[in-house]
């Protein structure tokens, strides 16, 4: 069986997900589509995942991409997480993910109206929808507050899980803004502070046009396997939150030929990736917590040392800021309330590599400018470098 060593994964690694400097791009939708979707739980990790790619960081093109000509969207797909994708991927992402994922967040929606034993049904709620959509088509865009405060029935208040160790009273508008989000019918605009903050304005939106849900599982594992394979099934079945049954399938149809890893499992890459690549420059990355370059496989034995993890991730499993060498993820880094990038090594690099974060961590502190940085998600070693 055909071999793909861990040095060569590490190559693709830095050459497909844009890391070398010269092979950097000038468009951040080259860069999601690069990686196939960028993480978007927390605002900033958008931001500095592509500028970490880009040949020219900076925040306008980025902001240009997702709130000018709305290249880039956010949706609630893979995971039930929130990404960034190109529009051209988007009605892809929607067949094959998040139109389940909008599903289960009706049926849940639906059932906690249920056990609150008021008479909200389904049919008040799609009048609240409809009232949501009026007042936001009115204002152009609004925050979540300013819609609340023109549709009256937003402000309702449910009891949820009741009778249960859980139970607790919230209000709806936060679920039904969710759900008109989930399903297309509004989107995420501008935020109401700077890049760095996760309060957004919204705006209307129209549903992604109707794809096969096959077809399109098939398109994103296509995309997935060139920019992260050779994998695993497990692998896609993690990043995609798809069934065992569906990964399978999808592989099938794009024709994913078995090739042997460096640790001897099994992994898949698409019939024409067979041949090895030629390593890039030597390069370093300073990349932020939830970025797609840790998070693209569930074993990221060939490019994270197991003695890194306890430093490195949240109790969660989330990643927080790594430090990169030539496909490896040898530290973490954070940024101090005084702006300044600090960072700590963990594994020992050498004179090169040091240099090479140095500069790294300057070109940072160039395009972020006065804006501060703090992970949604903390991890001890973030935490430490900030105090």
């Amino acid at each position: 069986m055909h071999h793909i060593s861990d040095e060569q994964r590490r190559i693709r690694l830095g050459r497909r997900h844009l890391l070398a400097p010269s092979l950097r791009t000038a468009s951040p939708v080259s860069v999601a589509d690069a990686v196939v979707a960028l993480h978007a739980t927390d605002a900033a990790t958008v931001f500095l995942s592509t500028c970490a790619r880009l040949s020219e960081a900076g925040v306008v093109p980025v902001e240009q991409a997702l709130y000018g000509d709305v290249s880039l969207v956010r949706q609630l797909s893979m995971r039930n997480t929130l990404f960034v994708v190109s529009r051209e991927l988007a009605p892809c992402v929607d067949a094959s993910n998040a139109r389940t994922v909008a599903a289960k967040e009706r049926r849940t929606f639906l059932k906690h109206l249920a056990d609150d034993g008021n008479g909200l049904d389904e049919r008040w709620l799609a009048g609240v929808e409809q009232q949501t959509l009026a007042a936001l088509a009115d204002r152009g865009t609004a925050t979540g507050t300013e819609l609340s405060a023109a549709v009256a029935a937003l402000r309702t208040k449910i009891t949820v899980f009741p009778g249960k160790k859980a139970e607790g009273v919230q209000g709806v508008a936060s679920r039904v803004i969710r759900i008109l989000a989930a399903e297309g019918r509004i989107r995420r605009d501008r935020l109401r502070g700077s890049w760095t903050s996760s309060q957004f304005r919204w705006a209307a939106s129209e549903p992604w046009p109707s794809e096969d849900p096959a077809q399109a599982r098939a398109e994103l594992a296509r995309r997935w396997l060139r920019s992260y394979g050779p994998a695993t099934e497990a692998d896609l079945k993690w990043w995609t939150g798809w069934g065992l049954g569906a990964v399978r399938e999808a592989m099938t149809a794009v024709g994913a030929t078995e090739v042997r890893l460096g640790d001897g499992a099994a992994g898949w890459v698409l019939p024409e990736d067979m041949e090895p690549e030629p390593a890039p420059e030597p390069w370093a990355a300073l990349l932020p917590a939830l970025d797609p370059s840790a998070m693209g496989w569930a074993d990221r034995g060939f490019h994270l040392p197991a003695g890194h993890r306890e430093a490195l991730f949240d109790r969660s499993g989330n990643i927080g800021p790594t430090v990169w060498w030539n496909g490896r993820i040898v530290g973490g880094w954070a940024q101090r309330a005084d702006g300044e990038p600090v960072w700590r090594l963990l594994s020992d690099v050498g004179r090169e590599a040091s240099a090479a974060i140095e500069a790294e961590a300057s070109r940072f502190s160039q395009w972020v400018g006065q804006a501060r940085v703090t992970p949604r998600f903390r991890t001890p070693l973030e935490r430490e470098l900030t105090t």
